[in-house]
């Protein structure tokens, strides 16, 4: 999940953040209105500096509670990452609701929808009567969430703040659903993969690229947002990695200054972005001049689960491919 309009606002979904952006619709073309709603950005993989370690104590505290002596068998799932990692352990079929976005595998298209991350829908979910809510925190309405706590339902959150935290969640489902032996499994081999792909290419030459996370408003990333994990990882080098706010927005003219040797511009459902900026006008930079672009899977790319790791080493060979073109140019000069 990467784009979603809603009326005039355009929200965008990167790994478990949340930005919402705003857009005078009017003067769309001449005149762009925006504002980051940095509330519903408060998670670690958005910012380090938004989580704090009472909210890190009170999450633990919360799921210990659930130490997988129960076998849960009527979940509410409130995000996409969690049902497709539900799936993933083979207990999909006992997710009896969801929020709306919930696409993978396509079995989760036929489970009923009881809200979206604005609302949820309370009445519904009660008369659903499930034994387990796995909520997330920072992508859904908080105070539907501490209404359910309220009235009493048994309530588990999921908080990856890492790429590495995936497999953690892994484990921590499957305990939840009593499938910890192929949970186990699975988190290993997640654990082995992203290791396998770190050590081929982190330590890599550095290569500058820019990250063109959203056109309109320009925006990119930044130290501690999602996305920089797998730059990280690709060993790629972001000339924005220290800027003070996190998804920093830029203009045209500092990535020009920057001259980044690979533009990534991320698509969702193999569909590029109508408003993707077109950067080979700009033939100053040497990604234009020299046709470095890289177009990966956002759908993949930025949901926290295992399914990432295909789409992140794809990106890391794309990357290579561009840093081997440069070093053919400077062995030809």
């Amino acid at each position: 999940m990467h784009l979603i309009t809603v009326l005039e606002c355009k929200k965008v979904w990167i790994g478990n953040t949340m930005k919402l952006i705003t857009i005078s619709i009017n003067t769309y073309k001449t005149q762009i209105k925006f504002r980051l709603i940095l509330s519903l950005c408060s998670l670690f993989l958005c910012s380090l500096s938004f989580t704090s370690f009472a909210f890190n104590d009170a999450l633990t505290a919360t799921n210990n509670k659930n130490d997988g002596s129960q076998n849960y068998q009527r979940i509410i799932a409130l995000a996409p990452h969690i049902v497709e990692m539900l799936y993933e352990l083979g207990v999909g079929d006992r997710i009896i609701g969801t929020t709306q976005h919930s696409d993978y595998p396509a079995a989760a298209s036929k489970i009923p929808r009881i809200g979206n991350y604005a609302r949820l829908k309370i009445e519904q979910i009660l008369a659903y009567q499930p034994d387990l809510i796995i909520a997330w925190r920072t992508g859904n309405p908080s105070d539907d969430l501490a209404r359910l706590e309220q009235l009493g339902l048994n309530i588990v959150y999921s908080d990856p703040q890492s790429l590495a935290d995936v497999a953690e969640e892994l484990r921590y489902f499957g305990q939840l659903t009593q499938v910890a032996e192929e949970a186990e499994i699975q988190a290993r081999k997640y654990e082995t993969d992203l290791l396998t792909i770190k050590n081929t290419y982190q330590h890599r030459d550095p290569i500058s690229v820019f990250y063109e996370l959203w056109p309109r408003p320009l925006t990119t990333v930044a130290k501690y947002d999602w996305p920089q994990q797998h730059l990280d990882i690709c060993g790629a080098s972001n000339p924005f990695v220290d800027s003070k706010s996190t998804y920093p927005q830029i203009g045209l003219e500092q990535v020009v200054v920057a001259k980044p040797q690979v533009i990534i511009q991320p698509e969702s459902n193999g569909e590029p972005s109508p408003d993707a900026v077109n950067w080979r006008q700009w033939q100053e930079i040497p990604a234009a001049k020299h046709k470095q672009f890289i177009q990966p899977n956002s759908d993949r790319l930025h949901r926290m689960t295992p399914r990432l790791l295909h789409e992140l080493e794809q990106l890391c060979i794309a990357i290579d491919q561009s840093r081997k073109y440069y070093q053919g140019l400077k062995s030809v000069i």
